[in-house]
């Protein structure tokens, strides 16, 4: 599902993968101040209450943040405020010593775009993150998204908290994801699927076509070079997250994908999971 946000009366749009409510949160890899690499699993066992805003050198942005800070001294030790912008991590870093930030931990995704990608809040035409409120509990799924409509309007503080509230109230959704949505690594040796499985992962994933039961392929089509060539960047970061790297073939607006798993000599799960990954990213 394609989503729109607004700044004045300019249309924008977010580009990634569908975040969605009760089902489980997407990995992601961020930097934090001193440049090392943070992700989801850092934070485990954890609520996790996650902001995200174009740029720290913005009066919302600031106000953003600091509120959320304020707010943060009245949560229990269970909860974790994490601030996310594509600021270079030095900025952000000056930002919280400058005003005394201690009750919010502030990333960048300047360098992969991940959390962006990720998370379906890439703006396209900005290449910044658009304002949003995300609540993930202690299994990692995702109770509560807040997408800001208007890029210079401040997020619905009471909404969002209120929200936490019930999630610290039952930390546990008790839903199981049956689903796995990152690819595993594949070793030598490791058989390939049997046709009637591959027929009934097939079947969940359209669009795409078996090729001598080995590979799945699916051609995509932009208006130009550049749409097509922005589609594969966004892939090339998805692919390299999940250890599968598919086959690119690019001819002007046409994108060909395809996918098979080289260490098993045909397909395998991974396969499928990727596919379906692709099928589900808004661009």
């Amino acid at each position: 599902m394609k989503i729109q946000i607004l700044k004045g009366s300019d249309v924008l749009n977010l580009v990634g993968r569908t975040l969605e409510k009760n089902k489980v949160a997407y990995d992601f890899k961020v930097l934090d101040k001193n440049l090392s690499e943070v992700g989801l699993l850092d934070f485990k066992d954890k609520i996790k209450l996650i902001t995200t805003f174009p740029s720290l050198d913005t009066p919302v942005c600031d106000l953003q943040i600091k509120e959320f800070n304020k707010r943060a001294s009245e949560f229990s030790s269970d909860v974790v405020v994490l601030g996310i912008s594509k600021d270079l991590p030095f900025a952000q870093k000056r930002f919280c010593e400058s005003f005394s930030l201690e009750n919010i931990k502030l990333f960048s995704d300047y360098k992969y775009s991940s959390f962006g990608i990720n998370y379906g809040l890439l703006i396209k035409e900005l290449n910044l993150l658009a304002r949003s409120v995300i609540i993930i509990d202690k299994t990692n799924i995702v109770r509560y998204i807040q997408i800001v409509k208007e890029l210079t309007s401040q997020p619905d503080y009471n909404d969002a908290l209120n929200n936490l509230k019930d999630v610290i109230k039952l930390p546990y959704s008790g839903i199981k994801e049956n689903i796995s949505k990152k690819c595993k690594p594949c070793e030598i040796g490791t058989p390939p699927l049997s046709k009637d499985e591959i027929i009934k992962f097939l079947n969940s994933c359209p669009g795409w076509q078996l090729v001598d039961d080995k590979k799945i392929t699916k051609e995509f089509k932009f208006k130009d070079f550049t749409e097509a060539k922005y589609f594969l960047d966004i892939l090339a970061l998805i692919a390299q997250e999940q250890g599968h790297h598919p086959i690119f073939t690019l001819i002007y607006n046409k994108l060909k994908i395809t996918l098979t798993t080289h260490a098993s000599g045909g397909l395998t799960e991974n396969d499928f999971i990727m596919a379906k990954i692709i099928n589900d990213l808004d661009v």
